[in-house]
């Protein structure tokens, strides 16, 4: 039997998926990156061709996701964006992980950020 992994998603119902992982086997499939950080951390930086939906607004706003759709969660540093992965889990959505270790991590991996 496999144990539960550890890390911070372990704790959590929703999956993660790494960047190297997002940007080999995820990046150009139509997948939707949802960007939970509030609005003035949005406008330091955010990964091109995501939006913009504070953690707190996911579940009001689930009529603006494709459910058919895979979807990506996105925050600072990945804590909050598996809580509104567990959501969408939650609220019905099939194909949903949160981005391990956030924008930081994306920064790291040396990929661009929009301002």
């Amino acid at each position: 039997m496999n144990k539960p992994r550890s890390g911070a998603g372990a704790a959590h119902g929703a999956p993660e998926i790494t960047v190297a992982d997002y940007l080999r086997d995820v990046a150009g499939t139509g997948a939707q990156m949802v960007d939970v950080r509030e609005p003035d951390e949005w406008v330091e930086g955010h990964i091109p061709g995501s939006v913009l939906m504070p953690m707190g607004e996911v579940v009001l706003r689930l009529r603006e996701l494709d459910p058919k759709r895979p979807v990506i969660t996105v925050c600072r540093s990945g804590r909050r964006s598996l809580y509104s992965a567990e959501e969408l889990l939650a609220a019905g959505f099939r194909d949903v992980k949160s981005l391990a270790g956030g924008v930081i991590a994306w920064a790291e991996a040396g990929q661009p950020l929009e301002r």
